[in-house]
């Protein structure tokens, strides 16, 4: 669950704690706000459910334009551009974060070395990839990262896929507003898919309010539902 929008710039999301899921993957604690980034059921395990098998893998087409609403430890990016290695198939990633993780704590992330020599290669592409620019990170991954604050700020471009990967409602519901969700929505085209981790009932009254159908998925490892929503 990586983060973007808090609107308290003095929250200090840098302060974090290594922590290793049940899956041998790390994620970060905040003690600041009491959260986790990943699921301590496994991060590895979690991304991959929720982002790639339900999202990328759901979609499987050419010159997918991804728009990833939390940057975070750049999990779901490094899985998106294995998968799009994989499959031989274009991807366009744009990632919004309001605070990006210093070098000195994603360095001691181990997705690379869980991935193999080529996730290695990409994980460390993807941090050193300048902010602000749209940057190749392989033949078939494009990605831009954008600092950025959702609650102020409108996203731009048209998406085949969404990844809202926000704190959780009750950390960060500002995220979860109608007003932030109607900036997503202004991003899509129908056909348009939505995946995320939460399954709350405001969350899916509110996209089906916004013209999504919504459907409710099994979820990764300790949760029990996830939800995929597709514009009409």
């Amino acid at each position: 669950m990586n983060r973007t929008g808090i609107k308290d710039s003095s929250v200090p999301l840098a302060n974090t704690e290594l922590k290793l899921t049940a899956d041998g993957s790390h994620t970060l604690y905040v003690p600041a706000i009491d959260e986790h980034y990943h699921s301590h059921f496994g991060a590895l395990a979690e991304s991959r459910h929720i982002f790639i098998n339900a999202g990328l893998a759901a979609i499987g087409r050419e010159n997918t334009g991804v728009l990833e609403v939390g940057f975070g430890t750049g999990l779901n990016a490094l899985l998106s551009a294995l998968w799009a290695l994989e499959n031989k198939l274009h991807i366009i990633y744009t990632s919004l974060e309001l605070f990006p993780l210093p070098q000195s704590v994603t360095d001691t992330l181990n997705y690379g070395s869980l991935t193999g020599s080529e996730g290695h290669e990409i994980f460390r592409a993807i941090h050193e990839a300048p902010w602000g620019a749209a940057v190749e990170i392989n033949e078939w991954f494009t990605l831009k990262k954008i600092e950025t604050d959702l609650t102020k700020d409108d996203p731009e471009g048209v998406f085949d896929l969404i990844y809202y990967d926000a704190f959780g409602p009750d950390k960060q519901p500002e995220m979860w507003s109608e007003e932030v969700l109607l900036k997503i929505t202004a991003v899509t085209h129908p056909g348009t898919v939505l995946v995320t981790y939460s399954a709350k009932g405001s969350l899916k009254r509110m996209l089906k309010s916004l013209g999504f159908e919504v459907t409710l998925l099994p979820g990764p490892p300790g949760k029990r539902v996830m939800t995929r929503a597709v514009k009409l």
